[in-house]
């Protein structure tokens, strides 16, 4: 069994900004496998399938992004899971707009989703996939920053970075994760 998690903030209002390309990751996915997100369980957008030969359940925490954990630790209790069949898709501020990055474990970078997630599971040990998102190119506060939505070239950027990250799970269902990272970090 996989658990894919994305990171994002739940709403109309959110859709399509930096802080919510792992939901839109989780929708690519979910496209990709055929698999309804529309579930609501674990305080969570939830759908669950079959992909490679393994159960894959893709989650979309409604908890807001700061909150995050607090919807992956109950999923992963409840389904028995090992953090090595979690999987975590995220932005990341200190990545350039379509990037990305795959990690085995790390701090959370100063991303509170991610910091929420390390501490419901109490652990860093938990797979990951980072997608650049970039810094603001002009005086803007952070919080601003990442509920904005890409513009001009950052578009197109971004969009293959979602592409090569839907790409780099489907990869994980069948190979080894380090063999995966190994192969997206060059």
């Amino acid at each position: 069994m996989r658990l894919i998690v994305g990171l994002g903030n739940p709403g109309l209002k959110y859709e399509r900004t930096r802080h919510n390309i792992g939901f839109e990751v989780i929708d690519r996915l979910a496209e990709s496998w055929g698999i309804s997100v529309n579930k609501e369980k674990w305080k969570a957008q939830v759908g669950e399938g079959h992909a490679g030969g393994e159960k894959v359940i893709l989650m979309k925490p409604q908890t807001y992004m700061n909150l995050s954990g607090a919807s992956v630790r109950p999923a992963l209790d409840w389904l028995k899971g090992d953090r090595e069949d979690l999987l975590v898709v995220y932005d990341d501020l200190d990545l350039p707009p379509g990037k990305i990055r795959l990690r085995l474990k790390g701090s959370a970078g100063g991303h509170r989703g991610v910091q929420s997630v390390i501490d419901h599971l109490g652990t860093r040990e938990f797979k990951r996939i980072k997608i650049g998102i970039g810094r603001p190119s002009t005086p803007m506060p952070i919080p601003d920053f990442v509920l904005s939505r890409f513009q001009g070239a950052e578009e197109k950027a971004v969009a293959e970075a979602v592409t090569r990250s839907v790409r780099a799970v489907q990869e994980w269902i069948d190979h080894p994760f380090a063999e995966v990272m190994n192969r997206y970090n060059r």
